[in-house]
């Protein structure tokens, strides 16, 4: 297979999007990947990510390769496990403590911090509305989230997720529990529960 056609194939299995280190995985020298942006004229949307420019934008995805440590949370999470009816105006995303955070924060993403020891708790895939695979928390930790943060977040939101969650088939109300127990907010989702079950 030619240079350009494993390129062309990889912007297509990428709904329109490449990174400088794919192209340099499948074989391509960085001056050769530089020549093929300009003939397909593909727009940089960060450093090493190019998109095509028949490609949805994807502003969860960019957020993503950018910062691959962070994990999509709160209303966002929401948003991506279908348990919110509006996409949020700004992402939210949780770092691990202690990680530098500036460059999100100019962009205008809210950023939550937790203990290492707790940020895997609930970590999962979802699929962005383009279609893009990234990493956000499941609905039980996200419940969690929503209320350990509730001074930052809208009630009528939290409300809303909390009776979506309870309605839905997939719930796990002994997994919610347990990450209750373990970002001791166990008495308030106790409370919630009560009242929604």
């Amino acid at each position: 297979m030619k240079k350009v056609d494993a390129l062309d194939l990889l912007v297509q299995e990428n709904n329109g999007y490449i990174t400088t280190s794919e192209a340099i995985k499948a074989g391509v020298s960085k001056q050769y990947f530089g020549e093929y942006v300009s003939k397909r004229e593909l727009y940089r949307v960060a450093h090493g990510l190019y998109m095509s420019q028949d490609a949805w934008d994807d502003g969860m995805y960019i957020v993503q390769v950018r910062y691959p440590n962070a994990v999509f949370s709160h209303e966002t999470a929401l948003y991506l496990l279908n348990l919110a009816e509006r996409e949020p105006l700004r992402y939210a995303v949780t770092l691990k403590a202690g990680t530098n955070a500036m460059g999100l924060t100019k962009n205008g993403t809210k950023v939550y911090k937790v203990k290492t020891e707790l940020f895997e708790e609930g970590l999962c895939n979802a699929e962005t509305p383009a279609g893009h695979n990234v990493r956000t928390y499941n609905a039980e930790r996200t419940i969690c989230d929503l209320i350990r943060s509730r001074s930052n977040i809208e009630v009528q939101d939290l409300q809303s997720a909390l009776k979506e969650y309870v309605r839905s088939k997939e719930k796990n109300i002994p997994m919610l529990m347990r990450y209750a127990g373990l970002f001791s907010v166990e008495k308030i989702i106790r409370q919630y529960l009560e009242v929604l079950l």
